[in-house]
């Protein structure tokens, strides 16, 4: 749809695209001929207060434009990742659920003994007992030509009977594997990770400008009301209806955006590793589980026994069923609930552990250390409760962001910020096709940029605080201080070529 240059607002410094002046969006020169004046014969730009909104909607329109294609990926594959639990049961139900629940359970040992001589290959790892009633129980096999993926077998916890098995990453089924590759990396590996932190990284700094921008605009040229913000404008018409949809869902989407930034950017690559500093720094990681026996000596190294079987360093013996049965009850009588993560001991010094691994709220991440061949005794425990603020933060905080901590209701509220995501991303690029110039002699296929230059008439203090400020962001989010570098680069050089043509 074509604008007359009567729809768009004179002096409107706008985040979608134009800014002081003409319909076009350039800086009126005030001469007869629209020749601006020579460099020399202009005054020089005074500060203000002002300067600050002109370069956040510079700001803005950068990140609307040049980072918004990785949101909207970003947007699509969190949606489809959002489903897996429900995909995962449409696709794998046949060996994640069991046809007929019974009265009691069988022994572990004799589940993890079905799905050894189904599968003899590699060792047992761990087993993840049944979340409910009608789930499977999941024995998980270390096979060496696998690599860092697993081999799981699902096993009919009251009749031993093995309902198939699958290669999964992490507990994940292939079909979750593949759409979080999808959503972390594009299948592309570590490069492909880049793309994700700067979308994460870019995230709050477009979501916390918007609201600027928008609530300073609404405030001056609106009603003085929360439906002014709100809500859209319904009586405007042309790029100021799409403006008023687009910020006022971005609005509605502000709170949830912002906390998907900060939870993605605790295990991005870059950014990541910087808040892992912080956790240390602070002492905010998870306690360790000691897993040490009391008076056991470490195995020498190239002499290590497993389970009292020698041991050639080549192959590792598999761990004895009976010990999953032996360590789970321990764990039990210590109060730990739900389903667990039932691991053998890594070497003879060493004790087993069994890690709560219920994930929906309220959670529950209970590990106890297990000295099986002492009788069971509990050797060491670490509780949810004595975690550090930062570390249950982050742990619910990736929970949440994938999905899981509130179950069906954490999925359905993701699924409406990727799709409320998806339509500000969409009205923003509509807008910057709004704002076009759409004159016989002077015709484009998008608006024109907002001004450049806005930073020399920021007020001292603005500079003084908000230069080291970017700094120190640069440093903590370093793929948001190269972008931005990189833009101000790109800035420089096109209006130093500019400056050139115009002289």
């Amino acid at each position: 749809m074509s604008h007359t240059t009567e729809e768009i607002p004179q002096n409107d410094h706008d985040p979608t695209g134009t800014t002081t002046g003409t319909a076009t969006g350039e800086p009126d020169s005030g001469r007869p001929d629209g020749v601006a004046k020579p460099a020399a014969d202009q005054p020089r730009p005074a500060r203000s207060w002002e300067a600050v909104r002109h370069l956040l909607v510079r700001l803005h329109f950068y990140a609307g434009v040049l980072v918004a294609p990785f949101l909207l990926v970003a947007a699509v594959t969190g949606l489809a990742y959002t489903f897996t639990p429900q995909l995962d049961q449409l696709v794998y139900g046949d060996r994640l659920r069991v046809e007929r629940v019974g009265d009691e359970p069988r022994p572990l040992a004799e589940q993890i003994a079905a799905a050894r001589a189904a599968h003899p290959e590699g060792t047992t790892a761990s087993v993840i007992t049944p979340a409910g009633p009608e789930d499977t129980t999941r024995v998980v096999l270390a096979v060496p030509e696998l690599g860092e993926n697993q081999r799981t077998v699902f096993v009919d916890p009251y009749t031993a009977e093995v309902r198939g098995e699958l290669t999964t990453w992490f507990g994940s089924t292939p079909l979750t594997t593949w759409l979080d590759d999808l959503h972390r990396n594009l299948h592309l590996g570590e490069t492909g990770r880049l793309y994700s932190e700067v979308a994460a990284s870019w995230l709050w700094v477009a979501v916390a400008g918007g609201l600027v921008l928008w609530i300073g605009r609404s405030r001056g040229q609106r009603a003085k009301s929360a439906r002014g913000v709100l809500l859209p404008d319904r009586k405007a018409r042309g790029v100021r209806r799409t403006r008023s949809w687009h910020a006022a869902t971005g609005v509605w989407l502000a709170l949830a955006l912002l906390f998907l930034s900060a939870t993605g950017l605790t295990w991005s690559g870059y950014a990541g590793e910087r808040f892992g500093r912080l956790l240390d720094a602070a002492n905010g990681n998870a306690p360790a589980l000691d897993t040490a026996l009391p008076g056991a000596k470490a195995p020498a190294e190239g002499h290590s026994e497993h389970a009292g079987h020698g041991g050639s360093g080549d192959k590792t013996a598999d761990a004895d069923p009976a010990g999953f049965d032996a360590a789970l009850t321990a764990a039990r009588a210590a109060g730990l609930g739900g389903t667990v993560v039932v691991t053998p001991a890594a070497d003879a010094a060493s004790a087993w552990t069994v890690a709560q691994n219920d994930n929906v709220w309220p959670v529950h991440y209970d590990r106890v250390a297990v000295d099986v061949a002492g009788g069971g005794e509990i050797t060491a425990r670490t509780y949810w409760a004595d975690h550090p603020a930062l570390s249950k933060l982050s742990k619910l905080g990736v929970q949440g962001h994938m999905g899981v901590l509130f179950g069906v209701v954490n999925q359905i509220v993701l699924a409406l910020v990727a799709l409320g995501l998806t339509a500000v991303i969409v009205w923003g690029y509509r807008m910057w096709w709004q704002r076009r110039p759409t004159r016989d002699d002077r015709r484009a296929l998008a608006g024109r940029a907002p001004e450049r230059g806005a930073w020399r008439r920021l007020p001292l203090p603005v500079l003084v605080l908000g230069i080291p400020a970017v700094i120190a962001l640069g440093w903590a989010l370093p793929l948001l201080g190269v972008t931005l570098a990189g833009f101000l680069v790109v800035d420089v050089v096109v209006g130093a070529v500019r400056r050139r043509r115009t002289a």
